[in-house]
């Protein structure tokens, strides 16, 4: 009976919207992080070597000991920094580009629905305010 009830639950989690969603951006994320280091090695990367005279970015590094036929090379690969800085900067920058414009539409759609809404107030009738009521009473009560 147990097992029957974890994978209902199971079902009523996975079919939830917002566990969908995260799927899904996390398969869009994965795919948009390829474009990214596409982005930043294939183009922002040389251009930036080319500035700092003909050097692949990517590849710099200062060697601390040279490889020997015993032991492997010994560097500080600062360039694989750089290139992980460029591309955090722009997975930054074009994430919040896509907020930015997500956020200005919610607000879009939000001042249309207020705007609606006063145009739906402002055409139902004013309640009578107290003093009409009673006048109405007491005009009621003279007619009897």
């Amino acid at each position: 009976m147990a097992k029957s009830t974890f994978w209902s639950e199971f079902k009523t989690f996975i079919a939830r919207g917002n566990v969908m969603d995260m799927a899904v951006g996390v398969v869009v994320g994965g795919a948009f992080t390829a474009i990214v280091n596409s982005l930043v090695g294939d183009i922002i990367n040389p251009i930036i070597g080319k500035l700092f005279g003909g050097v692949d970015l990517s590849e710099a590094k200062v060697v601390l000991t040279e490889a020997t036929e015993e032991a492997a090379e010994v560097a500080i690969r600062y360039g694989a920094l750089i290139q992980a800085i460029i591309n955090f900067l722009i997975v930054a920058l074009c994430i919040f580009i896509v907020v930015r414009g997500i956020n200005k539409l919610k607000d879009k759609m939000k001042k249309e629905e207020e705007a609606a809404e006063e145009e739906a107030k402002e055409e139902e009738p004013a309640e009578p305010s107290e003093e009409v009521l009673l006048l109405r009473e007491i005009r009621d009560s003279l007619k009897k």
